[in-house]
């Protein structure tokens, strides 16, 4: 699995020590580890929680990752952001019950995290218990697993409402602000990783021209 991680700017200083989390417990796994930044908080190129939202939807409907690991200062407003747009489902873990019960009875595809309400003492270690339990293992099995035939049935409804709810991503990069769009893409990575890792053409292809 390629696994994304996207740090929006007031949380941006954390982005190393929530990147090493993420690579201790997932990299064992045999997934891969895409570090799309913010990773300081002096980088010329600034994300707004939106922002995360818009990349975390253009790297989830390219195919150039599977996973999205992001957050802010509470996690609900990227939370929301990324759940703003198509394919994208995001949920909201602060402990690793959240981590769990999202893996198996929602099954999404992005999560997002408080990186500053409740960040203490032990946060690198909750983030390690979360990755665990989100990422090892089979997800979408249910919970409790007497539950999981109604719970598989309402996560296919869920993403057939939202394929019925939200335009088509092209449609999105083509009337978005175009100017926030260029921002949202001009990361110092950017590039080397969603080009190597795109496989929707006309996506990619609508970016590079942007990027001119």
């Amino acid at each position: 699995m390629k696994i994304a991680l996207i740090n929006e700017n007031s949380q941006a200083s954390k982005n190393e020590l929530i990147f090493n989390s993420l690579k201790k417990v997932c990299e064992p796994l045999g997934h891969e580890i895409y570090n799309y930044g913010m990773y300081t908080a002096n980088d010329e190129n600034q994300l707004t929680y939106v922002q995360v939202g818009l990349l975390a939807a253009i790297l989830i409907n390219s195919k150039a990752c599977d996973f999205v690991v992001t957050g802010c200062g509470t996690g609900s407003g990227a939370m929301l952001a990324c759940n703003s747009f198509p394919n994208v489902l995001c949920g909201l873990i602060v402990d690793p019950s959240d981590a769990y019960m999202f893996g198996q009875i929602n099954d999404g595809n992005a999560i997002s995290f408080p990186f500053a309400k409740g960040f203490g003492w032990g946060a690198e270690l909750n983030l390690e218990y979360c990755f665990e339990k989100i990422f090892s293992g089979e997800r979408g099995l249910g919970y409790p697993r007497e539950r999981a035939i109604p719970e598989q049935r309402n996560k296919r409804i869920l993403d057939d409402v939202k394929k019925v709810t939200h335009y088509p991503m092209i449609e999105i990069l083509k009337n978005i602000d175009q100017d926030f769009l260029k921002q949202t893409v001009s990361g110092p990575k950017f590039q080397e990783y969603f080009f190597a890792n795109c496989q929707d053409e006309e996506i990619a292809n609508y970016i590079k021209e942007l990027l001119k």
